[in-house]
């Protein structure tokens, strides 16, 4: 990519669009066409066709998606598989019409079978049944993926794919109604940190700046201690306790979100093959150890629990990554450091 090529970043607002946007303006690129939500629906393929029709980007990074946690997944699972199907039809179809150069989506590492062999090649793909908490997302996602396939096989397309790990970073969604585990637990943590030093002052600050399920209308102390029963953070006899969801046995790989989009670009500007590749950093750790390393960052001194009837997802979801090192890629943001930059940032 020239560095004044036309660049389209669909869902630069979110965490993952947002980190390339950055990385690609650190890199020196600098013509950029950007569309907000309110200003593009991107599930209309009307809209979409016109504004590649009068933009005609040269570039495309497809990181647009609607994405959640388990909760989230599990509850609105039609959402989940049409807006995602509907998001990557219109772009991906309209990047062939309008003849982009190259168009880079991303997928997620839930599209593997959920026993798959770990750490998990790139050759699982639709080798076992999915995970049926986030099966309505990883259809979509795999629908993606042969999307990219078919328009090069018929078309010669430069539309390639790539599999991001758990990501995690600035701009992450903590919404407690529909994150995923790490800024969920990071969030959860830190209010119950607030709930074990009474501060409820602040309790009621973080609540109205990132309000959910109508948090920021909330106020007395009784009906705090009320709100966050519910989402298993709780004070009683002097006693703090944090329960989170599932056993805390299954195991989890984190990538920040700035190595992923440095891998994005570097992929963009290197990887021309119709082979998909999985991006991550080849660790893995236990929920139950995640939340160790987030209560010590933290600074949380009450007790956690794990509900074991709520689910757990997949146990294990580790990506091989040897494919992408051999291009000589990796990550540089280790796990505790990355976790430490994000609370930072949380608390700002």
């Amino acid at each position: 990519m020239k560095k004044n090529a036309k660049i389209y970043i669909a869902g630069h607002q979110g965490m993952v669009g947002s980190a390339i946007l950055q990385n690609l303006i650190e890199k020196g690129y600098n013509n950029f066409t950007l569309r907000s939500l309110e200003e593009i629906d991107l599930r209309n393929q009307k809209d979409v066709n016109s504004f590649f029709e009068q933009e005609k980007p040269e570039y495309v990074f497809l990181a647009a998606a609607k994405v959640g946690g388990i909760y989230a997944n599990s509850t609105f699972r039609a959402e989940f598989i049409f807006d995602n199907l509907m998001i990557e039809s219109n772009i991906i179809h309209a990047a062939f019409v309008n003849n982009v150069k190259k168009l880079l989506f991303l997928g997620s590492s839930c599209i593997y079978p959920r026993l798959a062999e770990q750490p998990i090649k790139e050759e699982s793909l639709l080798t076992g049944l999915l995970e049926n908490t986030n099966e309505p997302y990883a259809i979509a996602k795999i629908a993606g993926i042969k999307l990219c396939e078919a328009y090069r096989d018929q078309y010669g397309c430069n539309f390639i794919s790539v599999m991001p790990t758990n990501l995690y970073g600035m701009n992450d969604n903590y919404n407690l109604e529909n994150s995923h585990v790490m800024p969920a637990m990071l969030r959860k943590t830190h209010i119950a940190k607030l709930l074990f030093n009474s501060d409820f002052d602040n309790i009621i600050r973080d609540l109205k700046k990132r309000p959910f399920n109508n948090s920021e209308s909330i106020n007395e102390q009784d009906d705090i201690l009320s709100f966050l029963r519910k989402y298993g953070i709780s004070k009683e006899n002097g006693t703090t306790r944090l329960v989170l969801w599932g056993s805390g046995k299954p195991y989890r790989e984190f990538l920040h979100v700035d190595d992923m989009a440095d891998a994005c670009i570097f992929l963009m500007e290197n990887y021309n093959n119709k082979e998909f590749l999985n991006i991550g950093t080849g660790k893995d750790i236990s929920i139950k150890e995640l939340s160790a390393i987030i209560r010590e960052i933290v600074g949380f001194k009450g007790e956690i629990y794990f509900d074991a009837e709520k689910p757990d997802g997949t146990p294990k979801k580790l990506l091989d990554v040897s494919r992408l090192h051999s291009l000589g890629w990796r990550h540089k943001i280790e796990l505790e450091d990355g976790i430490k930059n994000v609370y930072s940032d949380y608390l700002k």
